[in-house]
């Protein structure tokens, strides 16, 4: 038992996770949906006896956090049920089990960072699907799973504001964008990277079962999120205006303020993910070109 098992591995977050395993000389293999249905035992039992991992990644997830409102017992099937059916299978064998989650499992109205033991109150449907997988995974495997909560993801692998907000760039004269939702832009190379740092640690025994937050050190707004990506692609950051949440009304409500404090790193030996602005410098090329093509420039 020596490879690791990424799932939802067609997944923009999973395909860098892979990345970074393949990096790092860990043999891992990648399930994506038809070859995985993590809220099927069978299916589960039979990728676990055929892989024998010792570390397994859940990337699978019900994204559509509007969707979710809507079909809260299927979102609560892949978000729930998968994770229970994967801690259990993870208990059977001994494999270390990595729970990717989200800040919509706190009720966003707060005016400090959520530490990683803070009351949780999800106001959505996706967040309390959420929720009960990572009570799931915490009660099944209190020596061996771990829980990673993430917010704001971005990268070049999928669709994401990012990538939407360059291709806006272009069409638009100016564009508004809400200025009373604060968070961490967090990318998902380094959210990658902080998995794989976290599954060695938990195979080595350095780093205890529990919650960990997995976003960018500092904070900002969506405002401030696309001025910062209108500057790195020349464009003029005055061009993005502030709004407010009442002008994008939505079926979920949005958490108001999704700040992760990241004090819990302490004790597992990894550093924290770096501040949003250095890592987004570094993603920008591969996001401009994952968008535009390759060797498009600004225009």
């Amino acid at each position: 038992m020596s490879a690791w098992l990424v799932t939802g591995g067609r997944g923009m977050l999973a395909r860098d996770v892979m990345a970074r395993l393949a990096a790092q000389g860990v043999d891992a293999v990648a399930a994506g949906r038809a070859d995985l249905d993590i809220t099927d035992p069978d299916s589960v039992r039979a990728a676990m006896a055929a892989h024998r991992p010792a570390v397994v990644v859940n990337c699978a997830a019900w994204t559509d956090v509007d969707g979710a409102e809507e079909q809260e017992e299927a979102a609560l099937a892949v978000n729930g049920t998968g994770p229970r059916v994967l801690a259990e299978a993870c208990k059977e064998s001994g494999a270390v089990l990595l729970q990717v989650s989200t800040d919509y499992v706190f009720a966003g109205d707060g005016d400090q960072p959520y530490a990683e033991d803070a009351p949780t109150g999800p106001r959505s449907a996706y967040g309390r699907t959420k929720l009960a997988g990572e009570r799931a995974v915490l009660e099944i495997l209190p020596e061996t799973g771990h829980v990673v909560r993430t917010a704001w993801l971005y990268g070049a692998g999928g669709g994401n504001f990012v990538r939407t907000m360059i291709k806006l760039e272009g069409v638009k004269d100016t564009l508004d964008v809400v200025d009373d939702q604060r968070g961490q832009p967090t990318w998902t190379v380094d959210l990658a990277d902080q998995l794989v740092k976290l599954g060695l640690a938990a195979l080595d025994g350095s780093a205890k079962a529990g919650v960990h937050h997995g976003t960018s050190a500092g904070e900002t707004t969506w405002f401030g999120f696309t001025r910062e990506i209108f500057r790195l692609l020349g464009a003029d950051p005055e061009r993005v205006r502030p709004t407010t949440s009442a002008a994008f009304v939505r079926p979920a409500p949005r958490p108001a303020y999704s700040v992760l404090g990241h004090e819990g790193w302490l004790q597992t030996g990894v550093e924290p993910i770096r501040d949003w602005r250095e890592a987004l410098a570094e993603a920008f090329p591969s996001l401009l070109e994952a968008e535009r093509g390759i060797g498009s420039t600004h225009q």
